[in-house]
């Protein structure tokens, strides 16, 4: 793939792609926003799979745990969504973080990915939502690597904005090493920072009431599961989507909801600082997005509008 080729693929998608969502659905609220926002989304996104990634906090009482609890997270968000016949295409995956960066955890979801991956030209690739630690995919990565990077487009929210003063963010510094994989190898990838960029993406119990209230029993779910996640927080909250950004960024060439530049990949470091080489191969990267566009057209979908 010369460099012309890797830039195009950069760029949000045209029509209909395939997608496959790599997901922590249990570590929070966020996730089960984003797998309905695809699934509700087929102008422009066809959900060939999902694969549960690991996960490791108060939620879970380790990385394979988390994974089993977000495989059985998106089982219930299906059955919410009376989709449940889909659950022949959820994966479990890693039940551990990388040891090295040349080690690939085996998973059913990794297997997935390389198999999906070869099903593709490299003109028409897969595209991976991932939403969490990339175990998963790093996996799928250091098992076939030539697929991996011809065939995929990774789009992923993970890490913290270029400026911010580290990169403790969940989805990075659970998996260092996976990260490093996925940044080095070439592989067509965009990349949307938590703090300093989708920390935008901003609602409340009020807002989600109001748009979302008395709806139906999957909005219902939502709703209440963001306020049952954040009542204990004491006075006035609001509490971030993160994951919505990277679906949203599929439709981005349809409706303006965020902004990207490109720039060389830079290097997660184990010191949770990024190093930057300006020789490395480009990405994108989501500097802005617009908040109010796109909780928009979640909302919409959300009540089973049209948009």
């Amino acid at each position: 793939m010369n460099n012309e080729q890797l830039l195009s693929k950069l760029t949000p998608p045209e029509g209909v792609v395939d997608v496959i969502l790599d997901t922590d659905a249990y570590n929070e609220i966020d996730d089960q926003f984003a797998i309905a926002y695809a699934l509700l989304s087929p102008e422009k996104i066809r959900v060939t799979g999902i694969c549960a990634a690991p996960f490791f906090n108060h939620r879970s009482e380790s990385a394979a745990d988390g994974m089993e609890k977000s495989y059985d997270e998106i089982l219930k968000l299906l059955a919410l969504m009376g989709r449940a016949t889909f659950a022949d295409k959820v994966y479990r995956g890693s039940t551990a973080y990388l040891s090295d960066e040349v080690i690939p955890v085996m998973s059913e979801a990794a297997e997935k990915l390389v198999a999906e991956a070869r099903a593709h030209a490299p003109q028409s690739p897969l595209y991976i939502v991932a939403l969490g630690a990339l175990t998963n995919v790093a996996s799928a990565i250091l098992l076939d690597r030539d697929t991996m990077v011809n065939r995929t487009v990774i789009v992923w929210l993970g890490g913290h904005a270029l400026d911010w003063e580290h990169t403790k963010e969940f989805n990075m510094k659970q998996d260092v090493a996976a990260a490093r994989v996925v940044f080095g190898c070439g592989v067509p990838l965009v990349q949307l920072p938590c703090r300093g960029v989708v920390s935008e993406l901003h609602t409340t119990e009020y807002e989600l009431r109001h748009w979302l209230g008395g709806t139906n029993p999957l909005a219902e779910y939502l709703m209440q599961n963001t306020i049952d996640y954040c009542k204990n927080k004491g006075g006035a909250w609001s509490k971030v989507v993160w994951d919505i950004s990277a679906v949203a960024w599929l439709m981005n060439g349809e409706r303006v909801m965020m902004r990207q530049r490109i720039l060389p990949s830079p290097i997660p470091q184990y010191d949770h600082h990024y190093s930057l080489d300006f020789h490395r191969h480009p990405i994108g990267y989501v500097f802005h997005v617009k908040r109010d566009a796109i909780f928009d057209d979640l909302f919409a979908k959300l009540r089973n509008e049209k948009k």
